[in-house]
């Protein structure tokens, strides 16, 4: 027989004791129990007086308070919103961007002026079982009750508020969340529901309702959404007005998140064809509707995009009716000055290159790199402008847009992390990246993957500094194979990059701008390597105070995390603000800044759709993108000709608004085996020169060199193919210089095409 284990016989020891425990316990419950039975038995009547009693004393005190509360003046309510109006400034605290009630508008129409579509949305959403009930749902308390019990908070989360309860909170206007406001909500709507009748509740709920800002009402909302009254919106309009009422900024139709008001709109539909409303063809019909959205005109708002993200933001982290009667003073991030010179300079720039570039919008993003605060947002060329719509913030909509090679510098960043160094080197030549397809055909179609350079040119040899800071795409292709996708990948997210989800969906073409990121991501993702590799997260507030000065929010220190190692982030810098190296762009005249030390990397979309220009100093980091809002095409122009005038003029009124500063170019020891430092000329084993596949093993970059590279790396031989054909010698010089560029290189090469190879 095996002898029991040790921990065995321990494991069950502990299990008899537990249950002697248990039953101990048990016995002496038990005990209690049968003493309290035996004295109610003895005592009943003294318990049945003494409980009775108790609850007449309660449910008279209850009737006594709920008999002095009296319905709110539903009157005042305008003047009670303006005391209570949430106020937001700039970084100093003296320039007013916004007063979210200053100019509340509302215009009171009788519910007979109300379109039955609005009505029959809103009922639906909001509370099917108006006309029926008597102004509060037990079912719906005890369910939000037991929802707020099961969440550990038993004054937030799930609110069960029927119609008539949410015209008494509108009216009573109190943000404290305490038991006795609860109680004395369900009394007043049950008082309201004796005093009024539905029609007028549902009138005055109709005419009171926020809808996001400075509006209020059915009728204003209408008006503002679709130009049109509120008698006359369609089904599918009406839909998009109930969606929007839980959290009025969260939905707004201008937004960053239309995808979420899409969806919600649906469920309007599905809950007006669950409720008989409409026919199933009619949801149908309704949810693949177009619905155009006017533009507000609302010109007193300073920043406008910047000011409604500042309102997401708070209304997310605390609530619409804490946003709505909070009377808190907002000081958030924005430098004024900066906002307004950006403001001026995007939309003069961005109107004059729809003309010469079919490029009708663009967006900007300006960080502080050393606390994440966001000096500068601009959502488009301008937020009232109809044409684009400008209300559209495209510098945080998701997933956003393709960033080109402005994406190559995380590639960059993950290949010196690994022990790449930016003398590396690697060759400018055709190449197949597709292991499905034959090495020397060099074109994109049937599978595979070929890609050229801007300017349908191969430099032969060339150091990853030289790769990188003039923007070459083979180059930055074989970099993403060493540094590795999901490596890069890793890091981008690290950085800052929050849309890249599927990383199955990417592949080699992820480091040309294969996938999409927002422009305020890209510009705080930046503003690592400004930073040194600390990351900072992009905040728009740095306090927020109630009426009476307490600090509900503090942001003036904040704290960053390091995610990159300085010396990674100082090679960077020190490529992306090489102006030598940059030199054959020929964008210098343009991107000159008279002595500051900056930092920059365009970036254009293969199908002309995106072009990009980020920069920064040690300082501040300005992003900026330029396209149409509809996706379309632009002019086959590189992103410096686009977006760089309007993004260099930025930068330099912005650079004299902050301290001047140089990045830290730290000295960093070589790497380890010569091929990691440039040494590209030794010949292999055969006498002829190799890429680098031959001296690196991508799992180990620093380590030996692989014995059978062409066994163990599947791209070994199709990066090798156009160097053997090149026929390169142990003395040829490395693609450093302008001069030195080949096009095209080897004896036969044809750019986009098949190379015939010698034999």
């Amino acid at each position: 027989m095996t002898p029991m284990h040790p921990f065995v016989r321990k494991l069950q020891k502990a299990l008899r004791e537990a249950q002697h425990l248990f039953l101990a316990v048990s016995k002496e419950v038990d005990r209690y129990f049968m003493r309290a039975l035996r004295y109610i038995k003895h005592h009943r009547y003294k318990v049945l007086v003494w409980g009775v009693g108790g609850g007449l004393i309660v449910g008279g005190l209850l009737l006594i308070w709920a008999a002095t509360l009296e319905l709110p003046d539903l009157a005042s309510l305008e003047s009670r919103r303006v005391e209570q109006s949430v106020k937001i400034y700039d970084r100093t605290g003296s320039v007013l961007l916004y007063d979210l009630h200053e100019k509340m508008q509302r215009t009171v129409v009788p519910l007979s002026a109300v379109s039955p579509n609005l009505q029959e949305a809103i009922l639906s959403i909001e509370d099917p079982e108006f006309y029926s009930h008597a102004g509060i749902k037990p079912t719906a308390i005890a369910r939000a009750i037991f929802t707020n019990f099961m969440q550990a908070d038993l004054l937030s989360g799930q609110g069960g508020s029927t119609i008539t309860q949410q015209v008494v909170k509108l009216s009573v206007l109190t943000t404290d969340k305490t038991i006795s406001r609860k109680l004395k909500e369900w009394v007043l709507a049950l008082k309201m529901e004796r005093v009024l009748t539905k029609d007028q509740i549902f009138e005055l709920y109709l005419n009171q309702t926020p809808f996001g800002g400075v509006l209020y009402g059915v009728e204003e909302a209408s008006m503002t959404f679709f130009g049109k009254h509120a008698s006359d919106v369609t089904v599918p309009e009406a839909a998009y007005l109930a969606a929007v009422l839980p959290a009025p900024t969260r939905y707004s139709p201008y937004g960053k998140n239309p995808q979420l008001l899409e969806a919600r709109k649906n469920l309007v539909l599905d809950k007006m064809y669950q409720h008989g409303y409409l026919t199933e063809a009619e949801r149908d019909a309704a949810k693949t509707a177009t619905v155009e959205f006017v533009p507000p005109k609302d010109t007193s708002i300073a920043a406008p995009h910047f000011v409604f993200f500042v309102q997401q933001y708070l209304e997310e982290k605390y609530g619409e009716e804490a946003l709505q009667q909070g009377g808190w003073r907002v000081t958030t991030t924005l430098d004024a000055d900066i906002q307004s010179k950006a403001e001026e300079i995007v939309s003069a720039g961005a109107l004059a290159n729809t003309e010469k570039f079919n490029a009708s919008n663009a967006a900007l993003v300006a960080i502080d790199p050393k606390t994440g605060g966001i000096l500068a947002m601009l959502g488009s060329r301008n937020y009232f402008d109809t044409e684009i719509p400008g209300a559209y913030n495209v510098a945080t909509m998701k997933p956003g847009r393709q960033p080109g090679s402005a994406f190559k510098p995380f590639a960059y960043a993950e290949a010196f992390n690994q022990g790449y160094t930016p003398d590396t080197v690697v060759f400018d030549l055709p190449t197949q990246f597709s292991t499905n397809c034959s090495p020397f055909n060099f074109t994109s179609s049937g599978g595979c993957y070929s890609t050229g350079n801007y300017d349908n040119a191969f430099r032969g040899p060339m150091s990853l500094r030289n790769a990188l800071a003039q923007s070459v795409n083979i180059p930055a292709v074989k970099v993403l194979y060493l540094a590795g996708i999901n490596e890069t990948i890793r890091l981008a997210k690290a950085l800052g990059i929050t849309t890249l989800t599927d990383p199955g969906r990417y592949g080699l073409t992820l480091v040309l701008g294969g996938g999409e990121v927002t422009l305020l991501d890209m510009t705080s993702a930046y503003g690592v390597f400004a930073a040194d590799g600390v990351r900072y997260n992009p905040i728009p507030v740095l306090k927020v105070e109630d009426p009476s000065g307490r600090v509900i929010e503090d942001n003036t220190e904040p704290q960053g995390t390091r995610v990159l190692s300085a010396e990674v982030a100082q090679k960077v810098n020190d490529v992306l603000s090489d102006t030598v190296a940059r030199e054959p762009l020929g964008v210098n005249a343009t991107l000159n800044f008279g002595g500051y030390d900056v930092a920059l990397k365009t970036g254009t979309t293969n199908d002309y759709r995106d072009a990009w220009t980020i920069g920064y100093t040690p300082n501040i980091v300005v992003g900026m993108w330029a396209g149409n809002n509809d996706n379309s095409s632009m002019e086959k122009r590189v992103s410096g000709l686009i977006v760089g005038p309007m993004w260099g003029d930025v930068m330099r009124y912005a650079l004299t608004k902050v301290p001047g500063a140089s990045f830290t170019r730290a000295e960093y020891a070589p790497a380890s085996k010569p091929v990691l430092n440039g040494v590209w000329q030794i010949p292999g084993k055969d006498g002829t020169i190799h890429e680098i596949l031959y001296w690196v093993d991508i799992n180990d970059p620093t380590g030996p060199a692989p014995t059978n590279p062409a066994e163990n790396d599947p791209q070994y031989r199709f990066w090798e193919a156009s160097v053997q054909a090149g026929g390169y010698a142990p003395s040829a010089p490395v693609q450093n210089s302008p001069e030195q560029t080949l096009s095209p290189v080897g004896p036969t090469y044809a750019p986009g095409g098949n190379a015939i190879i010698p034999q």
